[in-house]
Protein backbone atom coordinates (compact mmCIF):
# COMPACT_ATOMS: atom_id res chain seq x y z
CA UNK A 1 0.00 0.00 0.00
CA UNK A 2 3.09 2.37 0.90
CA UNK A 3 4.34 1.66 -2.26
CA UNK A 4 1.36 2.12 -4.34
CA UNK A 5 0.49 5.51 -2.65
CA UNK A 6 4.37 6.86 -3.33
CA UNK A 7 3.80 6.05 -7.07
CA UNK A 8 0.66 7.95 -7.22
CA UNK A 9 2.38 10.41 -5.47
CA UNK A 10 4.91 10.94 -7.82
CA UNK A 11 2.66 10.59 -10.87
CA UNK A 12 1.09 13.68 -9.69
CA UNK A 13 4.21 15.57 -10.54
CA UNK A 14 4.40 15.28 -14.37
CA UNK A 15 0.26 15.83 -13.84
CA UNK A 16 0.41 19.19 -12.42
CA UNK A 17 3.38 19.51 -14.94
CA UNK A 18 1.60 19.63 -17.82
CA UNK A 19 -2.07 20.91 -16.67
CA UNK A 20 -0.11 24.09 -15.48
CA UNK A 21 1.85 24.69 -18.60
CA UNK A 22 -0.93 23.92 -21.02
CA UNK A 23 -2.89 26.62 -18.96
CA UNK A 24 -0.09 29.35 -19.80
CA UNK A 25 -0.04 28.61 -23.27
CA UNK A 26 -3.57 28.45 -23.78
CA UNK A 27 -3.70 32.19 -21.63
CA UNK A 28 -1.24 33.41 -23.67
CA UNK A 29 -2.63 32.43 -27.00
CA UNK A 30 -6.26 34.72 -25.71
CA UNK A 31 -6.90 37.80 -27.45
CA UNK A 32 -5.13 40.77 -24.89
CA UNK A 33 -3.40 40.51 -22.08
CA UNK A 34 -3.67 41.89 -18.24
CA UNK A 35 -2.93 45.40 -19.72
CA UNK A 36 -5.10 45.54 -22.40
CA UNK A 37 -7.54 44.59 -20.00
CA UNK A 38 -6.69 47.12 -17.63
CA UNK A 39 -6.43 49.89 -19.56
CA UNK A 40 -9.43 49.85 -21.64
CA UNK A 41 -9.76 51.04 -24.88
CA UNK A 42 -10.29 54.59 -23.81
CA UNK A 43 -6.54 55.06 -22.65
CA UNK A 44 -3.84 55.23 -25.10
CA UNK A 45 -0.35 54.42 -23.81
CA UNK A 46 3.09 55.08 -25.58
CA UNK A 47 5.38 52.12 -25.92
CA UNK A 48 7.67 53.10 -22.67
CA UNK A 49 4.63 53.31 -20.78
CA UNK A 50 3.27 49.66 -21.91
CA UNK A 51 6.97 48.37 -21.43
CA UNK A 52 6.93 49.79 -17.98
CA UNK A 53 3.45 48.21 -17.10
CA UNK A 54 4.91 44.58 -18.87
CA UNK A 55 7.20 45.19 -16.34
CA UNK A 56 5.65 45.55 -13.53
CA UNK A 57 2.84 42.77 -14.15
CA UNK A 58 5.94 40.39 -14.95
CA UNK A 59 4.36 40.09 -18.41
CA UNK A 60 7.89 41.26 -19.81
CA UNK A 61 10.03 38.03 -19.95
CA UNK A 62 9.20 35.21 -22.37
CA UNK A 63 6.78 32.55 -21.77
CA UNK A 64 9.06 30.08 -20.80
CA UNK A 65 11.01 32.09 -18.51
CA UNK A 66 7.51 33.54 -17.01
CA UNK A 67 6.69 29.46 -16.36
CA UNK A 68 9.49 28.92 -15.22
CA UNK A 69 9.91 31.22 -12.31
CA UNK A 70 6.64 30.90 -11.32
CA UNK A 71 7.25 26.94 -11.05
CA UNK A 72 10.30 28.43 -8.55
CA UNK A 73 7.84 30.71 -6.41
CA UNK A 74 4.91 27.46 -6.15
CA UNK A 75 7.92 25.33 -4.95
CA UNK A 76 8.71 28.14 -2.29
CA UNK A 77 4.79 27.62 -1.26
CA UNK A 78 3.52 30.89 -3.06
CA UNK A 79 1.69 30.68 -5.48
CA UNK A 80 2.07 34.69 -6.20
CA UNK A 81 0.25 37.71 -6.54
CA UNK A 82 -3.17 38.90 -8.92
CA UNK A 83 -2.54 41.17 -11.00
CA UNK A 84 -5.59 42.66 -11.08
CA UNK A 85 -5.54 43.23 -7.07
CA UNK A 86 -2.35 42.45 -5.60
CA UNK A 87 -3.22 39.74 -3.49
CA UNK A 88 -1.43 36.59 -2.70
CA UNK A 89 -3.12 33.48 -4.97
CA UNK A 90 -3.19 31.12 -1.74
CA UNK A 91 -5.47 34.18 0.40
CA UNK A 92 -7.79 34.13 -2.51
CA UNK A 93 -8.20 30.67 -3.10
CA UNK A 94 -8.60 30.11 0.43
CA UNK A 95 -11.13 32.75 0.78
CA UNK A 96 -13.42 31.16 -2.19
CA UNK A 97 -12.37 27.50 -1.42
CA UNK A 98 -15.42 27.29 1.26
CA UNK A 99 -18.14 27.91 -0.90
CA UNK A 100 -16.98 25.17 -3.44
CA UNK A 101 -16.35 23.00 -1.19
CA UNK A 102 -20.29 23.15 0.35
CA UNK A 103 -21.56 23.87 -2.86
CA UNK A 104 -19.57 20.15 -3.77
CA UNK A 105 -20.29 18.03 -0.53
CA UNK A 106 -23.96 19.12 -0.27
CA UNK A 107 -24.89 18.15 -3.80
CA UNK A 108 -23.08 14.84 -3.77
CA UNK A 109 -24.60 13.94 -0.36
CA UNK A 110 -27.77 14.66 -1.75
CA UNK A 111 -27.22 13.02 -4.94
CA UNK A 112 -26.15 9.92 -3.14
CA UNK A 113 -29.31 9.90 -0.32
CA UNK A 114 -31.85 9.93 -3.26
CA UNK A 115 -29.61 8.07 -5.74
CA UNK A 116 -28.27 5.01 -3.77
CA UNK A 117 -31.62 3.87 -2.49
CA UNK A 118 -33.38 4.51 -5.26
CA UNK A 119 -31.08 2.79 -7.67
CA UNK A 120 -31.20 -0.38 -5.15
CA UNK A 121 -35.21 -0.28 -4.99
CA UNK A 122 -34.95 -0.11 -8.65
CA UNK A 123 -33.24 -3.10 -9.34
CA UNK A 124 -34.78 -5.25 -6.69
CA UNK A 125 -38.14 -4.34 -7.90
CA UNK A 126 -36.92 -4.51 -11.74
CA UNK A 127 -39.54 -3.68 -14.11
CA UNK A 128 -41.86 -2.45 -11.57
CA UNK A 129 -43.48 0.92 -10.79
CA UNK A 130 -41.06 2.07 -9.35
CA UNK A 131 -38.59 1.21 -11.48
CA UNK A 132 -40.15 3.04 -14.58
CA UNK A 133 -40.46 6.25 -12.76
CA UNK A 134 -36.38 5.99 -11.68
CA UNK A 135 -35.50 5.07 -15.00
CA UNK A 136 -37.75 7.93 -16.60
CA UNK A 137 -36.50 10.64 -13.85
CA UNK A 138 -32.77 9.42 -14.88
CA UNK A 139 -33.19 10.17 -18.45
CA UNK A 140 -34.72 13.31 -17.70
CA UNK A 141 -31.96 14.22 -15.47
CA UNK A 142 -28.88 13.51 -18.00
CA UNK A 143 -31.19 15.65 -20.70
CA UNK A 144 -31.40 18.41 -18.21
CA UNK A 145 -28.36 20.76 -18.83
CA UNK A 146 -27.44 22.47 -14.85
CA UNK A 147 -27.31 25.92 -16.40
CA UNK A 148 -30.97 25.83 -17.88
CA UNK A 149 -32.29 23.80 -13.95
CA UNK A 150 -30.48 26.20 -12.51
CA UNK A 151 -32.35 29.55 -14.04
CA UNK A 152 -35.71 28.06 -14.70
CA UNK A 153 -35.49 27.26 -10.62
CA UNK A 154 -34.37 30.73 -9.94
CA UNK A 155 -37.16 31.91 -12.27
CA UNK A 156 -39.72 29.85 -10.90
CA UNK A 157 -38.80 30.79 -7.24
CA UNK A 158 -38.18 34.93 -7.90
CA UNK A 159 -41.28 35.15 -9.60
CA UNK A 160 -44.07 32.48 -8.69
CA UNK A 161 -42.85 32.03 -4.88
CA UNK A 162 -41.64 35.77 -4.19
CA UNK A 163 -38.20 34.38 -3.30
CA UNK A 164 -34.42 34.45 -4.00
CA UNK A 165 -31.44 32.84 -2.51
CA UNK A 166 -29.05 36.29 -1.13
CA UNK A 167 -26.44 37.50 -3.58
CA UNK A 168 -23.82 37.62 -0.72
CA UNK A 169 -22.71 34.14 0.70
CA UNK A 170 -23.46 33.34 4.29
CA UNK A 171 -21.03 31.42 6.39
CA UNK A 172 -23.08 28.66 7.90
CA UNK A 173 -20.63 29.15 11.22
CA UNK A 174 -22.40 32.53 11.28
CA UNK A 175 -26.11 31.48 10.04
CA UNK A 176 -26.55 27.79 9.40
CA UNK A 177 -30.45 28.37 8.69
CA UNK A 178 -29.60 31.22 5.80
CA UNK A 179 -26.80 29.60 4.28
CA UNK A 180 -28.73 26.26 3.68
CA UNK A 181 -31.39 28.37 2.19
CA UNK A 182 -29.12 30.07 0.08
CA UNK A 183 -27.72 26.85 -1.07
CA UNK A 184 -30.92 25.06 -2.01
CA UNK A 185 -31.59 25.78 -5.43
CA UNK A 186 -27.70 25.32 -6.46
CA UNK A 187 -27.52 22.18 -4.61
CA UNK A 188 -30.32 21.33 -6.47
CA UNK A 189 -29.41 22.24 -10.01
CA UNK A 190 -26.17 20.69 -9.44
CA UNK A 191 -27.03 17.47 -7.99
CA UNK A 192 -29.94 16.55 -10.57
CA UNK A 193 -27.22 15.36 -13.30
CA UNK A 194 -25.26 13.89 -10.39
CA UNK A 195 -28.41 12.00 -9.19
CA UNK A 196 -29.38 10.42 -12.58
CA UNK A 197 -25.68 9.29 -12.84
CA UNK A 198 -25.16 7.53 -9.73
CA UNK A 199 -29.03 5.87 -9.75
CA UNK A 200 -28.22 4.37 -13.28
CA UNK A 201 -24.93 3.57 -12.63
CA UNK A 202 -26.32 2.21 -9.07
CA UNK A 203 -29.59 -0.02 -10.72
CA UNK A 204 -27.14 -1.75 -13.48
CA UNK A 205 -24.45 -2.80 -11.09
CA UNK A 206 -27.16 -3.81 -8.36
CA UNK A 207 -28.59 -6.00 -11.10
CA UNK A 208 -25.63 -7.66 -12.07
CA UNK A 209 -24.66 -8.36 -8.52
CA UNK A 210 -27.95 -10.07 -8.01
CA UNK A 211 -27.16 -12.32 -10.79
CA UNK A 212 -24.30 -13.38 -9.60
CA UNK A 213 -23.45 -17.52 -7.89
CA UNK A 214 -22.64 -16.05 -4.31
CA UNK A 215 -25.78 -14.30 -4.23
CA UNK A 216 -27.80 -17.01 -5.09
CA UNK A 217 -25.67 -19.31 -2.55
CA UNK A 218 -26.67 -16.71 0.24
CA UNK A 219 -30.31 -17.16 -0.43
CA UNK A 220 -29.96 -20.89 -0.80
CA UNK A 221 -28.41 -20.97 2.89
CA UNK A 222 -31.37 -19.38 4.02
CA UNK A 223 -30.46 -15.86 4.56
CA UNK A 224 -32.96 -13.26 4.92
CA UNK A 225 -33.06 -11.12 1.68
CA UNK A 226 -32.49 -7.76 3.49
CA UNK A 227 -28.93 -9.50 4.87
CA UNK A 228 -28.61 -10.83 1.45
CA UNK A 229 -28.93 -6.62 0.02
CA UNK A 230 -26.92 -5.38 2.44
CA UNK A 231 -23.94 -7.83 3.10
CA UNK A 232 -23.39 -9.08 0.14
CA UNK A 233 -25.00 -7.02 -3.21
CA UNK A 234 -25.12 -3.60 -2.58
CA UNK A 235 -21.18 -3.62 -1.07
CA UNK A 236 -20.06 -5.09 -4.29
CA UNK A 237 -22.16 -3.33 -6.60
CA UNK A 238 -20.91 0.00 -5.11
CA UNK A 239 -17.49 0.16 -6.66
CA UNK A 240 -18.46 1.17 -9.66
CA UNK A 241 -20.78 3.94 -8.23
CA UNK A 242 -17.83 5.33 -5.78
CA UNK A 243 -15.57 5.60 -9.22
CA UNK A 244 -18.46 7.83 -10.72
CA UNK A 245 -19.06 9.59 -7.58
CA UNK A 246 -14.86 10.02 -7.21
CA UNK A 247 -14.63 12.16 -10.80
CA UNK A 248 -18.09 13.93 -10.25
CA UNK A 249 -16.70 15.18 -6.76
CA UNK A 250 -13.74 16.36 -8.71
CA UNK A 251 -15.58 17.78 -11.63
CA UNK A 252 -17.80 19.97 -8.98
CA UNK A 253 -14.66 21.38 -7.78
CA UNK A 254 -13.64 23.01 -10.55
CA UNK A 255 -16.77 22.69 -12.75
CA UNK A 256 -19.57 24.32 -10.90
CA UNK A 257 -18.66 27.57 -12.43
CA UNK A 258 -21.76 28.45 -14.36
CA UNK A 259 -24.06 27.78 -11.42
CA UNK A 260 -21.35 29.96 -9.46
CA UNK A 261 -22.28 32.78 -12.02
CA UNK A 262 -25.87 32.40 -11.71
CA UNK A 263 -26.02 32.43 -8.15
CA UNK A 264 -23.43 34.86 -8.11
CA UNK A 265 -21.61 32.73 -5.64
CA UNK A 266 -17.83 33.69 -5.89
CA UNK A 267 -16.37 30.01 -5.41
CA UNK A 268 -13.11 28.53 -7.23
CA UNK A 269 -14.99 27.98 -10.24
CA UNK A 270 -16.17 31.63 -10.17
CA UNK A 271 -12.37 32.87 -9.55
CA UNK A 272 -11.16 31.11 -12.05
CA UNK A 273 -13.23 32.28 -15.22
CA UNK A 274 -12.73 36.07 -13.85
CA UNK A 275 -9.23 35.36 -13.65
CA UNK A 276 -9.76 34.23 -17.11
CA UNK A 277 -11.23 37.69 -18.22
CA UNK A 278 -9.47 39.85 -16.60
CA UNK A 279 -6.04 38.38 -17.64
CA UNK A 280 -4.80 37.43 -14.75
CA UNK A 281 -2.58 34.75 -15.52
CA UNK A 282 -1.51 33.82 -11.45
CA UNK A 283 -5.15 33.64 -10.63
CA UNK A 284 -5.96 31.13 -13.37
CA UNK A 285 -2.93 29.07 -12.49
CA UNK A 286 -3.36 29.08 -8.91
CA UNK A 287 -6.77 28.39 -9.57
CA UNK A 288 -6.26 25.46 -12.08
CA UNK A 289 -3.19 23.70 -10.25
CA UNK A 290 -5.68 23.67 -6.77
CA UNK A 291 -8.54 21.83 -8.43
CA UNK A 292 -5.87 19.88 -10.51
CA UNK A 293 -4.78 18.53 -6.57
CA UNK A 294 -8.01 17.82 -5.83
CA UNK A 295 -9.05 16.14 -8.52
CA UNK A 296 -6.36 13.66 -8.30
CA UNK A 297 -6.38 13.19 -4.45
CA UNK A 298 -10.31 12.54 -4.73
CA UNK A 299 -9.74 9.73 -7.25
CA UNK A 300 -6.70 8.31 -4.64
CA UNK A 301 -9.10 8.54 -1.91
CA UNK A 302 -11.10 5.91 -4.35
CA UNK A 303 -8.80 3.77 -5.03
CA UNK A 304 -7.93 3.13 -1.51
CA UNK A 305 -11.49 2.57 -0.68
CA UNK A 306 -12.00 0.44 -3.38
CA UNK A 307 -9.28 -2.20 -1.24
CA UNK A 308 -11.85 -1.42 1.79
CA UNK A 309 -15.34 -2.65 -0.13
CA UNK A 310 -13.22 -5.48 -2.13
CA UNK A 311 -10.36 -7.26 -0.21
CA UNK A 312 -9.33 -9.39 -3.37
CA UNK A 313 -8.02 -5.56 -4.29
CA UNK A 314 -4.57 -5.29 -3.59
CA UNK A 315 -2.23 -2.57 -4.27
CA UNK A 316 1.61 -3.75 -4.53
Amino acid sequence: MGRYLLRRLVLLIPTLLGISALVLVLMRLLPGDAVDILVGPELVLGPEQRKALYRLFGLDAPIHIHYFNWLIEVLQGNLGLSVRTAQPITKVIMQRLPITIELALLASALAWVIAIPLGVLSAVRRNGTLDFVAHISGLIGLSVPNFWLATMLLLVSSLYLGWQPSLIWISPFKDLLANLQQMLLPVLSLSAVLMAVVMRMMRSSMLEVLGQDYIRTARSKGLREQAVLARHAFKNAAIPVITVQGIQVGYLLGGAVVIEQIFGMPGIGWTILNGIYQRDYPVVQGGVLFVAVAFVLVNLLVDLVYAYLDPRIRYD
